[in-house]
């Protein structure tokens, strides 16, 4: 063993003694967690979670606010301490300061109490929001009662909810039903079962008499419309000594005398079904003792709120959700269904989406497989990012101007000069506010399309034209088929702004109430130049314009649930294209 040599370890290199370093730390835990990225994992977890927190909770507010808003509350009676008395629904409780002037105002009796108790809770009171409804008698909708107010208090049992067509709700008890002004009930039960009996028939005639007054006179007055337009074309083509003038004139007024005969008839119908339906009334007392009938047909739903169970409330609660979805509004857009609105949205939407795609998706085209890289192509990129942080409302202003103004002005002169000074197509409607929406969603459309297409492989390109096919037959049959879901993809996007702006419709065709929709039974069927009713504008209008705030501020939380279920539908429907699209082209991919 003397004899024989040892060997020396080799010398490390300095990569080697680098990567041993690296190793020592790792293995004995003294790396820093900023080099081991540990905080932005945190970082950038926690943001991601508050984001979810704030979407979640959101919805989670508007989903409760929406679906609590129809469910049917208990009524309370109250006696205040001055001898007021009040009937309605709690609408809202919360803690206040009383000032001053509220416990000077008390009984000298009942003013010691009050202010013990108020000391006891450090100067907080409770106070009640009662919806007291009878607008008509009263002249408010809602009133406050503080705890310390009441004298007493009780849900009575026949206590009754009644949502009328005008004046709002009206709450009360029933004292006696009506039939060509004689009582045919007093008692509460009886008074209870011919209001059962009866109204459905009020409410059939009523309906019957709306179709009258909408339907039947609007188609007589478009046809009269229609043929004084016509004479006022010849006027001017022809002059009025014309004979074409003459023998026009003397059509159009025997058509006015036909007319004339028919709204007689469909007045002598109205008169009859309002004689009919003024036979029956039903008679309610206030909580105060003020009687006060009501007519059977102007009677939306009678609700006693304090003799249902679970069953009744919950069919109370269907009711108003289907007046909701399937009926006009009514008290100022706080009351009644959103139909028209629903039918605007949708409507403006998918006319948007069928403009907006197709020019989109030729612009992102040309700019990613014909332009030739450039100065000008660059400024055009540019110039399309710009577009897309211009505020909504320049876009709004802009559509009011060149589509509203100069194209629809333009088109009157041409094709509707008989009915000028009126304007047709000179003002707001929704195909001009579905173009609006459609330059406002552009920059979306074809970024978007640009992206997918430039995903497409070039190898699937230059395998196209190696088999012999043209540039357009390689776009049409290999690069448009597997960008389609990402174009799909800017689609859905599109829509989702789209659906849910308000500020360009304010100018551009969205208004309060629409008493027609874009679309009916008269010739030519579609109306594209009509004003409309959009959801979006409908709870900008519920929430600031509303005489009746409180009663609308509930309508706000169900109107904005229904227009994210409208998007989500429509989104889901592009989003199910988009997977179909994908399933079929994914096995092609190179």
């Amino acid at each position: 063993m003397s004899g024989e040599a040892v060997l020396a370890p080799p010398t490390p290199t300095p990569r080697q003694r680098i990567q041993r370093k690296r190793r020592a730390r790792l293995s004995g835990g003294s790396m820093s967690l900023i080099a081991q990225g540990q905080p932005m994992v945190w970082l950038t977890g926690g943001g991601l979670v508050l984001c979810l927190g704030m979407v979640i909770g959101l919805l989670a507010l508007v989903f409760y606010q929406g679906f609590a808003t129809f469910w049917p509350g208990r009524l309370v009676q109250v006696w205040l301490q001055d001898g007021r008395t009040y009937l309605g629904e709690v609408a809202r409780v919360e803690d206040y300061r009383p000032g001053p002037e509220v416990i000077a105002a008390l009984p000298d009796e009942r003013r010691a109490e009050v202010e013990r108790r108020l000391a006891a809770r450090e100067g907080w009171a409770t106070r009640r929001l009662l919806r007291t409804g009878n607008y008509d008698l009263t002249g408010e909708h809602f009133r406050w009662v503080s705890d310390f107010e009441v004298a007493r208090e009780e849900q009575p049992d026949w206590a009754v909810l009644v949502e009328r067509l005008a004046w709002g709700r009206f709450y009360g008890t029933p004292q006696a039903f009506l039939v060509d002004g004689v009582s045919e009930a007093s008692d509460p039960r009886e008074v209870a079962q011919h209001y059962d009996g009866h109204h459905d028939e009020a409410r059939a005639r009523w309906r019957v008499r709306r179709g009258l007054e909408t339907h039947e006179t609007g188609v007589v007055n478009a046809r009269l419309e229609r043929e004084r337009l016509a004479l006022r074309e010849i006027e001017l083509s022809h002059g009025q000594a014309s004979a074409e003038y003459a023998a026009e004139s003397r059509r159009v007024a025997g058509l006015e005398h036909e007319a004339n005969a028919e709204f007689e008839r469909i007045r002598r119908e109205i008169d009859a079904l309002d004689r009919e339906n003024a036979r029956t009334q039903l008679v309610l007392a206030t909580a105060d003792g003020v009687e006060q009938p009501l007519a059977l047909d102007e009677i939306v739903r009678l609700v006693p709120a304090n003799r249902l169970g679970f069953g009744g409330r919950l069919r109370v609660y269907l009711s108003r959700w289907h007046e909701f979805l399937v009926d006009d509004p009514r008290e100022a857009n706080s009351e009644g269904g959103v139909f028209p609105a629903i039918f605007g949205t949708v409507a403006m939407t998918l006319l948007m989406t069928l403009v907006v795609v197709p020019i989109g998706v030729l612009a992102a085209l040309y700019l990613r497989e014909y332009a030739r890289a450039g100065w000008i192509v660059s400024a055009v990129r540019i110039a399309i990012n710009n577009l897309a942080g211009v505020p909504s409302i320049v876009f709004g202003v802009f559509g009011l101007g060149f589509f509203c103004y100069f194209i629809g002005g333009s088109v009157d002169q041409l094709f509707f000069e008989a009915k000028l000074p009126s304007p047709t197509f000179g003002t707001g409607g929704v195909l001009w506010a579905a173009l609006t929406l459609a330059l406002l969603t552009l920059p979306v459309v074809i970024v978007a399309t640009e992206e997918a297409l430039a995903a497409v492989p070039n190898s699937m390109r230059e395998g196209s034209y190696a088999c012999g096919a043209s540039k357009w037959q390689t776009i049409r049959r290999i690069v448009l088929p597997r960008a389609l879901p990402g174009i799909t993809t800017g689609t859905i996007l599109a829509m989702a702004r789209g659906a849910g702006e308000v500020a360009p419709l304010m100018l551009v065709g969205a208004v309060k109430l629409a008493p027609v929709l874009p679309v009916d039974g008269t010739f030519p069927f579609v109306h594209p130049q009509r004003s409309f009713m959009h959801l979006g504008f409908h709870i900008y209008d519920l929430g600031f314009q509303s005489q009746n705030s409180e009663a609308a501020k509930p309508m706000v939380f169900t109107t904005t649930l229904l227009l994210i279920a409208i998007v989500v539908v429509l989104n889901l429907t592009a989003i199910a294209v988009r997977a179909r699209l994908h399933r079929r082209f994914k096995g092609s991919h190179i």
